[in-house]
């Protein structure tokens, strides 16, 4: 990317996990003040230009704390590799960390909020689709202004293998009777997902809006961050 945006005070939970090291990268290219909390054991993973702050990401106290008033929070705690069999720790960790960011959002003042949610509707994964989605439902009593993103499954190192469903998926992406729900439910790459990211921050929505992106508009991000800087 190279077009340019007002530096931003950013503060990112999860900076240290499979979206959040990208996106703290990112962030930083582009000149915006990045704070990353995360623990002391993950300190050394914070990428450079970022500033690490100790903290814990379940507690709305220690969000707050870390947080800077008319700021950007980004929230993307969550369980790693997510499947049906960890259905108390969608609750426990997914569901309770989001919470915590509300809190501490309203508390210090944050001026936009960021959140990974998961598409939905969906057929699987039920307990983790209802816990980001009660995640939701807690940015919207808030009345906080928001941005809420919706991957399905964001294809990245290590997180490869459902890329032989991926002819699959553009097939039903043609036929009219899946088109809707193959879209909703389709893979995002990981750039993609960065570029998305970025680009709420940089272009938050009007005061007290939650905004949804969805797997489309996801990919959008991703293309014209391509074209912007093919490189």
């Amino acid at each position: 990317m190279t077009d340019s945006a007002p530096p931003r005070d950013v503060l990112v939970t999860g900076a240290s996990g499979y979206v959040g090291r990208p996106l703290v990268e990112a962030l930083v290219r582009r000149r915006h003040r990045v704070r990353a909390l995360c623990r002391p054991a993950s300190r050394s993973r914070v990428p450079a230009g970022a500033e690490p702050v100790e903290g814990d990401a379940m507690s709305a106290t220690s969000i707050a704390a870390a947080a800077v008033h008319d700021g950007t929070l980004v929230h993307l705690v969550g369980t790693p590799h997510p499947n049906p069999s960890k259905a108390a720790e969608f609750e426990n960790v997914d569901l309770a960390s989001i919470r915590a960011s509300v809190a501490a959002a309203r508390a210090a003042g944050i001026a936009h909020l960021v959140y990974v949610s998961v598409a939905h509707p969906a057929p699987v994964m039920r307990a983790y689709v209802d816990a980001r989605s009660r995640g939701e439902d807690a940015i919207a009593a808030s009345g906080l202004t928001a941005t809420i993103v919706r991957p399905w499954y964001v294809l990245g190192p290590g997180h490869r293998w459902p890329i032989v469903l991926v002819p699959v998926l553009k097939v039903l992406e043609w036929l009219p009777a899946t088109r809707e729900s193959a879209l909703r439910l389709g893979f995002v790459t990981l750039p993609e997902m960065v570029a998305a990211l970025v680009q709420a921050v940089e272009h938050p929505p009007a005061p007290a809006e939650r905004r949804i992106v969805e797997v489309p508009a996801i990919r959008a991000a991703g293309k014209a961050a391509t074209l912007r800087d093919p490189a």
